[in-house]
């Protein structure tokens, strides 16, 4: 019997570490009867961001691709990644939603989830992992494993101790940043190994290159389960590569049982599969060891240059790494994982920007100021609280203790377009797209984003032979980097052009509405040139700021809500605007006391710093 037993990750964390989890359920089914027979402990197929993709971008339904992957790995427990009260959304849910997630979840087809929170509140796993429990499935509870002053061994172990007196079924060391080493691994594992009996399970991403050490390292130490990825879509930002891991423990007293000539053999499928992905494939370094330095995961760091370069503001990505973990110790160091990940870098880059650390505070650092994301790991910095929400009473309580049943709300929203329970939740993960997906759905409109012709990848891989332009565009309050690599045949008034938007390769069909017509020197010669199907007139500019009542945002956004009308009276310090940048949301106050005597934007508008929002006339 194996020793060692191994998760692979190929399914869901592989694939949206690598190619932002596009694959695509029917590129899955042809080998799972192979994936089978291996043997794995689990194959983590679900849950994380594999949900948001299929509605988004593959416009498959989540549920039946769990449906159909039951249906074809009948002897292989199927996992999922639940983010606790989040489930797969962005917000805390209603405990009637999570016992609900959970309940449809298990009855499609998921065996173990494994349930985290950001914060590492346990208080925020509880209801899920009871409801997993009384879904007789397996409850995972997952340690979100970071480093900083309160975060030592002891913390950990505590917190083991306390999902093992919740009944989780196993305990599993979520390194979602690539920071644990091999020697921390082994002392970790040791010491939770000492105060419980239940299997422990080590994930670790590669991003610094340490983690098939620290898998050696954890099972030395007692580790009962490894997660590893296939070859096909394993290191980098994704995982140990499984079939080194098998390799690296055969004929040892860990040795995990598993075939290495069928796991090569769906490595060989994978690779494949992959080459079809091109365009969704990360410019990346396959190591980074930048992590161990700053904390800072490698994913983080690129958004952040990419939205710095969008403010041409690239220069200060130096001021930005040092500002981050001022922020993080400021608000009580939390781990650096979706949410806190993206609360922490955007006010760092406001308190850059803005000239003044927190002189603009983001909605999400007021929630968690308020405590409403949970309690913080360490201390909270007292001056920046008062300073971001005053003298406002901080929650203590479990968040969702506040929040109300909400599910018979939820079904009356989407009354009509839902056909199931399933349906219901979609629209609960993501209000405003999953009610576009049911809709397209019922108009039988549901097509996925394309996937790229080979002839494409040639185009972009010779970007002199079509002398690229690069070059930002903003749409929908989202700001683009974008490079042309090349263009394809076209006639007349269409053409296909091939682009890199934000380093992923697309293919852009333009078509000719309204052309200027350009002299030989190159320069326009003045007319134009109609093809015949009209052209819209151009966007009015909002003014530029002269004073101090012209309202403006600090950071390019899109409106979320319009809090005043012409004709209010405000005073210096209201709110205005609420703004969100970065996926984060800032409200906007006014300088002055005055009346408000235009308001230039509405919600969904795209906005940038140099423009007038709101204009006030002082008093």
């Amino acid at each position: 019997m194996a020793k060692v037993h191994v998760t692979d990750l190929v399914l869901r964390d592989g694939h949206q570490s690598l190619i932002a989890t596009r694959m695509r359920t029917d590129d899955m089914l042809p080998i799972c009867g192979k994936l089978d027979q291996v043997g794995f402990w689990s194959l983590e197929a679900w849950g994380g961001a594999t949900f948001d993709s299929c509605v988004r971008f593959l416009k498959e339904d989540p549920w039946e691709r769990l449906k159909r992957l039951r249906r074809a790995l009948p002897n292989t427990r199927i996992q999922m990644l639940l983010r606790g009260q989040n489930l797969l959304g962005y917000r805390h849910y209603a405990d009637d939603v999570v016992r609900a997630f959970v309940h449809k979840a298990a009855d499609n087809g998921v065996d173990v989830f494994r349930v985290f929170d950001a914060m590492n509140d346990i208080r925020n796993m509880q209801v899920a992992i009871d409801a997993v429990k009384k879904s007789g499935k397996h409850a995972q509870g997952a340690i979100s494993y970071t480093v900083s002053p309160v975060h030592d061994i002891a913390y950990f172990v505590e917190m083991a101790k306390q999902l093992t007196d919740m009944g989780v079924d196993s305990i599993a060391i979520k390194d979602m940043a690539g920071l644990l080493t091999p020697y921390a691994a082994y002392e970790l594992v040791k010491a939770i190994k000492a105060v419980t009996r239940l299997p422990v399970n080590t994930h670790s991403h590669a991003t610094a290159g340490l983690s098939a050490m620290v898998h050696m390292k954890a099972v030395e130490a007692g580790a009962d389960i490894v997660d590893g990825c296939n070859s096909a879509f394993s290191e980098g930002a994704s995982h140990a590569t499984t079939e080194s891991l098998v390799a690296a423990l055969q004929g040892t007293e860990y040795d995990t049982g598993l075939d290495l000539g069928r796991l090569q053999e769906i490595a060989a499928y994978f690779r494949e599969v992959r080459k079809k992905y091109w365009q969704f494939e990360m410019d990346s370094h396959l190591v980074d060891t930048r992590i161990l330095t700053s904390q800072v995961p490698g994913g983080m760091i690129s958004n952040l240059a990419n939205q710095l370069k969008e403010q041409g503001a690239l220069n200060r990505m130096d001021d930005v790494m040092l500002e981050i973990p001022r922020v993080r110790e400021d608000l009580g160091y939390p781990p650096l994982v979706t949410p806190t990940s993206q609360i922490v870098g955007t006010q760092a880059v406001l308190n850059v920007l803005t000239g003044g650390r927190y002189k603009s505070v983001t909605n999400e650092v007021k929630g968690y100021l308020l405590g409403r994301y949970g309690k913080a790991p360490g201390l909270v910095n007292d001056e920046v609280r008062k300073l971001a929400v005053g003298n406002q009473e901080v929650i203590t309580c479990r968040p969702a203790d506040l929040m109300s049943d909400e599910l018979d709300k939820l079904r009356g929203e989407i009354e009509g377009l839902a056909k199931s329970d399933e349906d219901v939740l979609t629209y609960a993960m993501f209000p405003d797209l999953g009610r576009t997906f049911l809709q397209e759905r019922a108009a039988g409109s549901l097509s996925p984003e394309p996937l790229l012709p080979p002839e494409a990848k040639e185009a972009a891989a010779c970007p002199a032979v079509f002398a690229p332009n690069e070059f930002n565009i903003t749409l929908h309050g989202e700001t683009y980097h974008i490079r042309v690599t090349g263009t394809g045949r076209g006639d007349d008034s269409e053409r296909p052009f091939y682009v890199h938007v934000d380093g992923i390769s697309e293919e852009v069909l333009v078509e000719t509405l309204d052309e200027i017509e350009v002299t030989a020197g190159g320069a326009s010669a003045g007319t134009r040139k109609n093809s015949g199907k009209g052209a819209a007139p151009a966007a009015g500019k909002r003014p530029r700021p002269s004073h101090a009542g012209h309202i403006t945002t600090a950071m390019p956004g899109t409106i979320v809500d319009v809090k005043v009308k012409v004709g209010d009276k405000v005073k210096a310090g209201d709110g205005v605007l609420i703004i969100e940048a970065m996926k984060m949301e800032n409200e906007v106050q006014s300088a002055v006391s005055g009346t408000v005597v235009a308001v230039f934007v509405a919600k969904g508008d795209a906005v940038t710093p140099d423009q007038v929002l709101v204009e006030i006339q002082p008093e």
